[in-house]
């Protein structure tokens, strides 16, 4: 730093002060715009040739050389072979069919599921309307799950479905004879009409 400011005083002492006036003035920088190059495009490339098609070659059956000096040549051909079949002892098995599928079902007289109660509150504002629920059967018969697919548009009608079909025994679905746990669809329609 010492060093920088005996340099500037000594240029003080030898360059007279106009002089260093005249250096010290600022230095106008101005940018110069140019126009962004655009690249040329390449040209196309060259279209490529289509392939020749190949000449066919005629391939003559082979020629076999005989011990008779009267034929030189004769031509033969190969029977064709017969094909192999199986024994009959031996059958292709025959796929068994895929077991038929049963849905579960909740309307069999003898299951005895109770209606849905209809709400009071929803009776006395005039709420109507059809919930289908999906409900989970296990193979036993029992809901295990009941969710609501379609909605009737009030929360108390869902809810008193809902209520009710949890409690509901069930025909289980069967594949085949077996009986397996399933997902079935329950419509509930609640109508002030049919209450009366």
């Amino acid at each position: 730093m010492a060093g920088h400011i005996a340099v500037l005083g000594l240029l003080a002492l030898a360059v007279p002060a106009e002089r260093l006036a005249e250096l010290a003035h600022p230095i106008a920088v101005r940018l110069i715009e140019t126009e962004p190059e655009v690249p040329t495009p390449l040209p196309p490339p060259p279209p490529r040739p289509m392939p020749a098609k190949p000449t066919p070659v005629h391939v003559s059956p082979p020629v076999m050389a005989l011990a008779s000096p009267v034929e030189s040549a004769a031509s033969f051909t190969v029977p064709p072979q017969p094909q192999a079949t199986a024994p009959d002892s031996v059958a292709a098995p025959t796929p068994e069919p895929a077991p038929t599928f049963t849905s579960a079902r909740f309307d069999a007289d003898y299951l005895d599921n109770p209606k849905p109660q209809y709400p009071h509150a929803s009776r006395r504002l005039g709420e109507e309307g059809k919930v289908v629920l999906r409900v989970f059967v296990s193979s036993d018969g029992d809901a295990k799950r009941v969710e609501v697919k379609h909605s009737s548009g009030f929360l108390r009608l869902d809810q008193a479905a809902e209520n009710a079909v949890v409690h509901w025994r069930f025909v289980p679905a069967r594949r085949g004879e077996q009986a397996v746990a399933a997902w079935v669809a329950v419509p509930i329609e609640f109508s002030l009409k049919s209450e009366s």
